[in-house]
């Protein structure tokens, strides 16, 4: 969990660039938010220290690593106990298609963001391992035909 800190102008636009450009050099973002590159590379390992810089990442192409359907899965469970919440949250961890889960609000439990190679890989999945001992009582899938906005990093307040 993040620490609380204040962050100023020059953090919030240094939050921004590392969001977009993660690998560019300390002396180049240095440049782009007007400090040198030591008190930049001050503010960093003081916004990691805190948490608020969560880690780094490299974005993949989907495609590129055979991946070819994504999908959103809205999932209803059977009994809405702490036992069987427990089970699903436990079994979700080890489903590596799932990229991202949600507990929501609502008619559904739960939102699944999917990633498999096909039509195929996404029946199997189903089927195996969402359908089976997982206590889901329904599913509600919708298949992402393109992509309209990708995901390129937390909107930031104004500085």
């Amino acid at each position: 969990m993040a620490a609380s800190i204040e962050l100023d102008r020059t953090d919030l636009r240094l939050l921004a660039l590392l969001q977009q450009q993660g690998r560019t050099p300390n002396a180049e973002l240095a440049v782009q938010v007007n400090l040198s590159p030591s008190a930049c590379l001050r503010r960093i390992q003081r916004l990691e220290a805190a948490g608020v810089v969560a880690g780094y990442a490299a974005r993949l192409e989907p495609r590129a690593v055979g991946l070819g359907l994504q999908a959103f899965v809205r999932v209803q469970l059977e009994k809405h106990g702490a036992a069987g919440i427990d089970r699903f949250v436990e079994r979700v961890q080890d489903w590596d298609e799932v990229v991202a889960c949600h507990a929501l609000t609502g008619d559904m439990d739960y939102l699944l963001h999917v990633w498999v190679q096909d039509l195929e890989h996404f029946s199997r999945f189903l089927l195996d391992r969402l359908l089976n001992d997982s206590g889901v009582a329904d599913v509600n899938s919708s298949f992402v035909l393109r992509t309209v906005k990708a995901f390129r990093g937390l909107p930031l307040p104004v500085g």
